[in-house]
């Protein structure tokens, strides 16, 4: 039954565009239940072509243009993400972040249904498209732009557009370390990992058996959480803050609830649904309200006993996470070897490219690189320096069967870039 929910969630003869719906499975007085989120969506779904709203007990057909337009324009009013942008196309769009985000689905997931498609297929099934209210003709969302677009393109659609990270452990008035970003955000969330990973410990610690990353269950909730709630409209930047005590996150947002978020008073509001939809496809977090539950449920181990605060304002969304004792007596770098400055986007892209064992030329073709000498000093050289990758006839290194695969350490560092 959850295979079945799904496929039809995923299958554009039912929902249109699709919006793949996560079934969970719960055991309830002995009798097995199944759970489904559903999200309020930012865009027009139709079902058999037709679009119908859901009112007390029944569903009603939309029929005429006049309840068709308020329904677009009560969304639009809601969600600025699906504000439409018609001066661009797809060929203004980057098509390495195409490709990188489907190696991200299926590191996350094999057989991604998506991880295969073109690039305008892609768009259209994640619902980066919407329609322009003035003309009628369907276009490129903001949500699409702020996704694949290159910086110039994205300050043009949001020139506020910003996420500012800083380092106030010394400093509290200015900073010791920042990075501010105004790239799309695939890349953007893995600038965001690799600042905290270059001034936050990782303690050892093992779930069961395994062990498991304490920081990254707790961050790629954290990071994940202001890239897809924040207003992207907003004249202010969203922020990660690093004291000596603590982490402050906070982004502006149109804000539903006014007090502190618990597990128990969460209900989920997406934002941003349809980059919330697919930051979800490329396994950057789980569902709707996971970050409350998994940083209250990893915090406490990372910061002795520490709990986090989630809390609304007026001014937009807080998240607290103390930092008290963090690592103390535990912090191990020889486990958990940490992503530094110099492992580059070029080396993070030629990680997430290589699967397997790969020959020069497919791993180019991957990259869409056709400078060889570009490829080979920033991308191969680089991280064979590294110790990232590694030459499969090592002591042939001109040999046509030559190939290459990632090291140890290349898969975490891998796993500590994607968050995943």
């Amino acid at each position: 039954m959850k295979t079945n929910l799904v496929n039809l969630s995923n299958n554009p003869q039912k929902i249109d565009p699709s919006y793949i719906l996560f079934p969970e499975e719960f055991d309830i007085a002995g009798k097995t239940i199944i759970v489904i989120q559903v999200p309020v969506s930012s865009q027009l779904h139709k079902t058999s072509g037709q679009v119908y709203l859901r009112r007390e007990d029944g569903d009603y057909c939309v029929r005429g243009t006049h309840q068709l337009a308020g329904v677009i324009n009560r969304k639009l009013g809601l969600f600025t993400e699906q504000r439409a942008f018609s001066q661009f196309s797809i060929e203004d769009l980057q098509p390495e972040l195409f490709d990188k985000a489907k190696l991200l689905m299926m590191t996350h997931n094999t057989r991604h249904p998506w991880a295969r498609l073109q690039p305008e297929e892609l768009l259209n099934i994640a619902g980066f498209y919407t329609i322009d209210s003035e003309t009628g003709k369907k276009c490129l969302s903001l949500a699409a732009i702020l996704m694949f677009g290159s910086d110039q393109l994205i300050q043009s659609a949001a020139p506020a557009y910003a996420f500012d990270c800083l380092l106030r452990r010394e400093s509290i008035d200015r900073y010791d370390d920042r990075n501010q970003i105004r790239t799309n955000l695939i890349d953007a969330y893995d600038q965001m990992m690799n600042f905290v990973e270059k001034h936050l410990n990782d303690p050892f610690y093992l779930e069961g058996t395994q062990r498991i990353s304490l920081r990254d269950k707790i961050f790629r909730e954290a990071i994940s959480n202001i890239i897809s709630h924040r207003e992207y409209l907003h004249g202010s930047p969203g922020r990660l803050i690093i004291y000596k005590d603590k982490v402050v996150l906070d982004n502006p947002c149109v804000f539903h609830y006014t007090g502190v978020i618990t597990a128990e008073n969460l209900v989920p509001n997406a934002r941003n649904p349809v980059i919330c939809q697919f930051m979800m496809q490329l396994g950057r977090f789980d569902r709707l309200g996971s970050g409350v539950i998994n940083i209250n449920k990893y915090l406490p181990f990372y910061a002795n006993g520490a709990k986090p605060i989630f809390q609304e304002t007026n001014n937009g969304f807080e998240l607290i996470i103390p930092l008290v004792g963090a690592g103390e007596n535990v912090f191990t770098p020889e486990v958990t070897p940490e992503v530094t400055p110099e492992v580059t986007p070029e080396v993070i892209r030629l990680l997430l490219t290589v699967n397997g064992e790969m020959s020069r030329s497919d791993i180019m073709a991957v990259l869409r690189l056709k400078d060889e000498k570009h490829f080979r000093e920033s991308y191969q050289q680089a991280a064979i320096k590294m110790g990232l990758v590694e030459m499969t006839i090592p002591d042939k290194p001109r040999s046509r069967n030559q190939k290459y695969r990632l090291t140890q350490k290349g898969k975490q560092t891998l796993k500590n870039s994607n968050g995943i």
